[in-house]
């Protein structure tokens, strides 16, 4: 005997998503205010003053920060990096990946809400069309009125604002590659170069697009971090959350109504949530990869349930283990395993930071002959000597060698090197062939610091009448 399944309908609150590439799909966000906000504006204005301040720190005179691509340097405060250094910079790039591991696992998508650059400069872009058009209702109205000398007149100096707050991103980037004082006095006197002017328009234009136009455009399709993010949450994961249960059914109501006069739930259905979301997400939909844990809709959720008179935290940041009534783990072999990657790779950068050295030296031995007889009748090795100064000050080396007693150096004694200096020389190790019975020496050549007596030495072979 067959039984037929019945069908049952069920009504779902889940929206699909808005194409961001269609024009009449524009968002329109709304500003939010509250304690969240506070600690975004405050983390935002942290990046932008580190971003455009670090170039323009100087340093015994100098540029403190400065990557010359001429010279293939990299200036950092006292010490100068060269491209056999470039370890540091991977040890960089794989400590903020462990640590955006362990940050995303504990906390969701901070860096994206807080502090990604991508988000900071939309807010500061929102905040000129908010001087400019007014609020989002305005805005929205203002868009689709016929063009007019009010709509002109606001358009043209939202978007001078714009274009200005682009120029001086693209600057402030490229001051990191030339020199913060040229940079700026030949670009407003007209004589910067092609090639300067050409990464100028580049980032500017990419500043104006991405902040501008594209805003969530670029976090939903673009960035990688929004799609594999599901890699590293997990049910403990701190993110923003809609507790269901104390909101639904959801629907507006008398503010003098009181909570246990409805069977309502406490959400209000006033979609203030929505609106204040710059990615335009409904969060009482449920976890959503769009959702960069800005918290702008907890500050507006908040905000509404303190006129209703009911408590904070209909939308918060919270976990999915939470909000189903169980204990949030904080740790956990997931977070465990992050830290413990993140410390043990700090520790290998200190520990190569610590043992990078100041000035370099390198002998390498005459290719042509291993010896050869002077008019002296010595036998005379040749080396070529090559010392690279990191540091920013002039260093003072004085030569020497161990391993020869009856030997003598033929060249300078004492060499001087400027900052970022490679200094390469000739010089000649010569010792009368009757003082010596060994075909081959081991010899050390010494660098000794003039001024504090710091030694560099570098083995190296001897080689006699064979």
């Amino acid at each position: 005997m067959t039984q037929q399944i019945k069908i049952k309908e069920i009504k779902t609150t889940h929206k699909e998503s808005a194409d961001r590439f269609n024009p009449s799909n524009r968002i329109y966000v709304r500003a939010a205010y509250g304690f969240f906000q506070k600690i975004r504006k405050l983390t935002g204005w942290g990046l932008i003053l580190f971003f455009v301040g670090l170039p323009l720190l100087r340093w015994n005179g100098a540029q403190a920060v400065l990557f010359d691509i001429d010279k293939q340097q990299f200036h950092l405060f006292n010490m100068t990096l060269f491209p056999q250094d470039l370890t540091l910079l991977a040890w960089t790039f794989i400590i903020a990946a462990f640590a955006l591991f362990f940050f995303t696992t504990y906390l969701g998508r901070v860096w994206c809400g807080y502090t990604c650059p991508q988000t900071v400069w939309t807010f500061i872009f929102i905040w000129f069309e908010e001087r400019f058009e007014g609020s989002a209702n305005k805005r929205k109205r203002l868009d689709q009125m016929p063009w007019d000398f009010n709509k002109l007149w606001r358009k043209t100096a939202k978007h001078t604002s714009w274009l200005i707050v682009s120029l001086l991103t693209a600057l402030a980037f490229c001051s990191y590659f030339v020199p913060v004082d040229k940079l700026y006095i030949d670009f407003f006197t007209g004589q910067s170069s092609m090639l300067v002017l050409l990464m100028i328009a580049i980032f500017a234009g990419s500043t104006y697009a991405n902040a501008g136009w594209m805003r969530s455009i670029f976090c939903i399709h673009m960035c990688p971090y929004s799609r594999f993010q599901s890699a590293m949450f997990d049910k403990n994961t701190y993110s923003v959350g809609y507790d269901a249960t104390r909101g639904e059914a959801r629907g507006p109501r008398s503010r003098k109504l009181d909570r246990s006069e409805t069977d309502l739930g406490d959400c209000v259905d006033c979609d203030l949530c929505v609106q204040v979301c710059p990615s335009g997400i409904d969060i009482r939909d449920g976890l959503q990869y769009e959702c960069i844990n800005c918290g702008a809709c907890v500050d507006a959720c908040d905000e509404t349930m303190d006129k209703m008179g009911y408590p904070r935290g209909l939308i918060s940041y919270t976990s999915e283990q939470k909000l189903e009534g169980k204990e949030t783990k904080v740790l956990r072999p997931k977070i465990v395993g992050y830290g413990l990657m993140l410390l043990l790779m700090m520790g290998l950068f200190i520990a190569n930071f610590a043992t990078l050295a100041k000035v370099e030296m390198e002998i390498v031995r005459d290719r042509s002959a291993l010896y050869r007889e002077n008019v002296d009748g010595l036998i005379e090795n040749t080396y070529t000597l090559k010392v690279l100064n990191k540091t920013v000050e002039t260093q003072q080396y004085k030569i020497s060698f161990t391993g020869l007693d009856e030997a003598v150096l033929i060249g300078p004694e004492t060499i001087s090197l400027t900052t970022g200096e490679i200094f390469t020389q000739p010089i000649s190790i010569a010792v009368d062939p009757y003082d010596i019975k060994a075909k081959k020496v081991t010899i050390t050549i010494k660098l000794t610091n003039v001024n504090d007596g710091e030694v560099i030495e570098q083995d190296t072979s001897f080689f006699l009448n064979l």
